[in-house]
């Protein structure tokens, strides 16, 4: 019986892993890696639900704040911006992790992310941007955007003027419908960038229609980068700042139950499509302590050889 025993068990756990649903031992608390799409599965369509978003004042804060943000990084932002505008908050933390995919090791990025449509903010100068890519020098940042005005997917221009939000998407009921694989009970969507042109970098980005099983055209642009950065990035990043009535960021509490998750990221590299690794996509710091994000329960995840990372209560 004994024996019977540790063979089912055994059988158990290699279809699980087959399947994608079963957690790395040595990292518990990671979410599984979702059913991921092939990168080169047929590129047509376009992502109609998409729209060129107007201006609010609600928006025209998060574009103001995510801008610096990146130049903050680049070391030519203001370091207290939101100090110098009327209406902003000189108590927000800006804090990232996750991995930097290495000027000249790709030229295409792709990545599943898991989205969670319940996690509401409520504070207006709050956002979390979680996940969020880059390919390096890409045209656009396409940004799972948890903010006060609604959840939505951006793909940000960087080449354009004078930037911000080209595309937005309201994550909503036919998103998740089109664009959505349930993994563990949870959701999450695919995304790609990919250059198309080099001499006049020229970028696409797409997201996978899972009705259609093909990837639809999300946003294309072309010029020269604008964030300052060589590097690009697969990361999880907030600007967050202390519920009073709680002592720890708004976020804290209210994604108590979200997985920020992003799997099976990919470079593209001389027409081929590899796993990111240590070599070409290292993480931005080993093990941060939530403290540093206003949430000391957050536990940040290496759930894989840099191609997998969860960020989790």
């Amino acid at each position: 019986m004994n024996g019977f025993r540790t063979t089912l068990v055994a059988a158990l756990l290699t279809a699980l892993t087959a399947a994608g649903t079963a957690p790395a031992a040595d990292h518990p608390g990671a979410a599984p890696a979702a059913r991921t799409p092939s990168p080169d599965a047929p590129h047509r369509g376009v992502v109609a639900e998409a729209r060129t978003p107007g201006h609010s004042p609600g928006r025209d804060r998060a574009v103001r704040a995510f801008a610096n943000g990146r130049r903050v990084r680049a070391g030519t932002g203001d370091d207290a911006p939101w100090a110098r505008h009327p209406g902003g908050r000189a108590d927000l933390t800006h804090n990232w992790w996750g991995v930097f995919p290495q000027p000249g090791t790709h030229d295409g990025i792709t990545a599943t992310h898991g989205v969670d449509p319940s996690y509401k903010v409520s504070d207006a100068d709050n956002f979390t941007y979680a996940p969020t890519t880059k390919a390096q020098k890409s045209c656009m940042e396409v940004v799972t955007s948890y903010w006060n005005s609604g959840n939505e997917i951006w793909a940000w221009d960087w080449c354009g003027s004078p930037g911000g939000p080209a595309k937005v998407l309201a994550i909503d009921a036919d998103f998740l419908a089109k664009y959505t694989t349930t993994n563990g009970g949870r959701r999450a969507y695919s995304v790609q960038l990919v250059r198309d042109d080099a001499a006049g970098n020229r970028w696409s980005s797409y997201l996978y229609n899972y009705t259609t099983g093909s990837w639809n055209l999300l946003y294309r642009q072309s010029g020269a980068d604008k964030s300052e950065l060589e590097h690009g990035w697969d990361m999880f990043e907030i600007y967050a700042s202390v519920n009073p009535a709680t002592g720890v960021g708004y976020y804290c509490t209210e994604a108590r139950t979200t997985v920020f998750d992003s799997s099976a990221i990919q470079l593209r590299d001389k027409g081929g499509w590899k796993a990111a690794s240590p070599s070409d996509a290292p993480w931005t710091e080993a093990r941060p302590d939530g403290r540093e994000f206003l949430c000391p329960p957050l536990k940040f995840l290496q759930a894989g050889a840099n191609d997998h990372w969860t960020v989790r209560q």
